[in-house]
């Protein structure tokens, strides 16, 4: 016997897509799909057209790893900015969260995942750029502090000055659930590392 829920595949398939995006629970996506497709068509066709351009123009940049539209994203190609810090995040999204902050002015180095990391490359961009300073932004965990150890090791011949931001970040808490007061206090308290 035929269910009505068997009946709308097509609806209860992007029901399942949307749960499928991070935070986004049953509830929010049912509402979410409820809306795109009965209440507001055209911002789902809007939405649509604006997921086939990000999937179309987004690359990472050749230079920091952070997101661009371009082989090098607008931080590295700004001249204005401080060439002496280097700052290592994560992911390209603790960058945006930091831009934010507008309390860092130099560079940035978008880590992703150690296994990724050139530090052929890395280590040429110190030497063109004469990085001085590198600030690990990371969550504190101990995983962190160990990949911090790694890196410090990697580069010791460089003779940096290698700064962690303060402890004023919860451990184990991803930056986008940090209050902007909290995580710009930390950074700007950042400490040696």
């Amino acid at each position: 016997m035929n269910t009505y829920k068997n009946s709308l595949n097509h609806f209860l398939n992007l029901v399942d897509c949307l749960e499928k995006i991070p935070n986004v629970g049953k509830k929010s996506a049912f509402k979410m799909a409820y809306h795109l497709g009965l209440e507001n068509p055209y911002l789902a066709l809007k939405i649509t057209h604006a997921l086939e351009n990000a999937l179309e123009n987004l690359k990472r940049c050749a230079s920091c790893n952070a997101l661009s539209e371009s082989e090098i994203c607008e931080i590295c190609s700004d001249e204005s900015r401080q060439n002496s810090q280097l700052c290592m995040v994560l992911h390209p999204r603790d960058v945006f969260i930091l831009e934010d902050l507008k309390d860092f002015l130099g560079r940035y180095y978008v880590l992703n995942s150690i296994e990724e990391v050139d530090f052929n490359a890395l280590e040429k961009r110190l030497i063109e750029e004469n990085i001085k300073e590198i600030i690990f932004a990371f969550p504190p965990t101990l995983a962190n502090d160990s990949l911090m150890l790694y890196i410090e090791d990697k580069l010791q011949h460089f003779h940096l000055t290698f700064t962690k931001i303060a402890q004023g970040v919860p451990t184990g808490v991803n930056f986008e659930n940090i209050d902007s007061v909290s995580l710009s206090r930390a950074f700007n308290s950042r400490i040696k590392a």
